[in-house]
This record gives C-alpha cells, structure tokens and sequence, in this order.
C-alpha cells in the first residue's frame, strides 16, 4: 500500500466516523467545565464506603478505639468531596436544560444530597451487619464473621447494592447503575438498584444472580448461585416498544430459600416461608410454606424385573 492510498483510506474513515447520521443516537454532547463521571473515583467511594461500614477491614488504617473517631472524620469529610463531584457529574449528565449553566444549577442539590447519603451510613451498616451475620449463621463453610466480609463476592455485591439504592432513593441519575454495574462486573451478581431488599439477605456463591428492577424481597431471604428473579413478559407500547417503570419482576416474602438455577418469572409473589427447589421454573403465585421441587424420573424396569 502506498502512502497515498494509506492517506486516502485514513481520510476516508475519519469523515465517515464524523458524519452525525452515525453517532446521534449515542453521542453527548459535554460542554468544557461539566464533570463527567469517573469509574476511578466511583471505585474510590465505594472502598471508602466499605472502610466506613466495616472498619479495619479495608485500607490500611490500624483503627483502636481512641483513634476511630478522628478516623471516621478523615474519612467522611473526603467521602464528602468525592460522592458530591461524582453526584453532581451524574446530574449535569442527564440535565437536558442546555441553556443553563449545569455545575451551578446543580451544586448546591449534589452537595445535600451526598449529606443525606452520609447520615444514613449507620442504618446501611446495620443493614450490612445484618446481611454479614446471616451469611455467617447460613454457611456451615464460613469459619467467622471476616472470612464473609473479606471473601464473600455476596457482600460485596450487597453493599454496592444498597448505596445505589439509597442513591437512587435520593434521586441521583446515573451514579446508582454505575455502581450496581461495578459490582456486577466484580462479582457476576447483578442486582438492579432499584429492587427492594430486606435486611439479613443472603446470597451464597453468588454467580449468575440476576434481581431485577421491579423485584421486592423480604426479611431473611437466601438464594444460591444462578437464581434468575426476572419478567416473564413486556407489554409493548403503540410503537411496539417495551413499556418501562411497570411492576413485572417476583415478589419474594420473608424466610424463603430458592435454590441453585431456579427461575421465577413475572410479576408472582412467593409466600413466606416458601423453598424453591433447584433448576425449575415458577410462573405463578405461591402460598406461604411451599416447596417447589422438580418431579422425580420414573422408575425404568428391565425384563428380568430389575429396576433402577
């Protein structure tokens, strides 16, 4: 190839590569100044967040009594300043008011935001705390109460959740998806943050989890690796689109254990106290202490009367 056929090639990709037609659907348009977010700092809040929730466990502070209080300052006052630019990134991301200037439409709102956040760090650690204490009681293969919380993919992906969650009950853009994606990507569980979760939740191995946006569970709910909790179907608007924000993914009460593969589609509810057992399929409404199980193949008989 000639350096002028090079040329000729190179020129020619970058007009099409240029042309709006192409990348209109997919393109923002960012305006100097605007933060965008950051997968770096985003990674950064959330080690923050678990070195908060449970101290000594991360980072490489040597936490003692009479230094965890200047500690917990340190690190709330940079967790301030980092969760405020990242929510305000969020914001001017998915602001469609161009005319106004972003960063200061939207700083003062960031900046409550990331407060309220911050306040209500002692309810989401007795949350974890929670989800910690019945991962241990539930594994007979947990040795102590730090094996879970440093090797456990489970709470990992449970503490992603629930920041993204209570994110997202703040109105935050963006960022609670960011962060539920991290987790997923980390841990190959995927919990929408928009789900409803109750306390002691537990998740053992974990790979393949997929809780949908709509889903609620309950107090004391423990799945295994593979469980899909999804929709079954998508009732489609005029121009045959999925309708978005309807309520289409299980209900799952309280004390219910759903086992390894199972899957639960639709907008069912699972009765308190039910167990689902591995592999199957639940499609329907469930009354409290069912048992799913798969049926049993049926005995084959030989011709000398032997069967297996």
């Amino acid at each position: 190839m000639t350096t002028k056929e090079l040329e000729s090639k190179i020129s020619y990709t970058i007009q099409k590569l240029s042309d709006p037609f192409s990348y209109d659907k997919v393109c923002h348009e960012h305006r100097l100044g605007e933060p965008l977010p950051s997968k770096k700092s985003l990674s950064k809040v959330i080690e923050m967040v678990r070195e908060i929730i449970f101290p000594g466990y991360f980072g490489n502070t040597s936490l003692r009594p009479h230094t965890t209080t200047h500690y917990m300052g340190v690190y709330i006052d940079e967790l301030y300043e980092l969760l405020s630019r990242e929510i305000l990134a969020g914001m001017c991301f998915e602001c469609e008011d161009e005319k106004a200037n972003k960063v200061e439409k939207h700083s003062d709102r960031a900046k409550h935001i990331a407060i309220d956040f911050i306040e209500y760090l002692p309810e989401m650690r007795r949350k974890l705390v929670a989800d910690v204490e019945a991962t241990y009681l539930n594994d007979p293969a947990a040795r102590n109460r730090g094996e879970v919380i440093f090797c456990y993919p489970a709470i990992r992906a449970i503490t992603n959740y629930r920041m993204a969650n209570k994110l997202l009950e703040l109105d935050v853009p963006l960022i609670p998806r960011f962060i539920s994606e991290m987790a997923h990507s980390e841990t190959g569980i995927d919990i929408h943050p928009r789900a409803q979760i109750g306390e002691s939740f537990t998740i053992d191995h974990g790979t393949g989890v997929v809780i949908g946006s709509t889903c609620i569970l309950g107090k004391n709910v423990k799945i295994y690796q593979g469980v899909t909790l999804g929709a079954k179907s998508f009732p489609l608007d005029e121009k045959g689109n999925p309708i978005k924000g309807i309520p289409r993914h299980p209900i799952v009460e309280d004390d219910v254990v759903i086992y390894a593969g199972a899957t639960i589609l639709g907008r069912v509810t699972i009765g308190k106290g039910s167990v689902i057992g591995g592999n199957v399929w639940v499609t329907r409404d469930l009354p409290p202490e069912s048992k799913v199980i798969q049926s049993r193949p049926k005995e084959t008989t030989f011709a000398d009367g032997a069967g297996i």
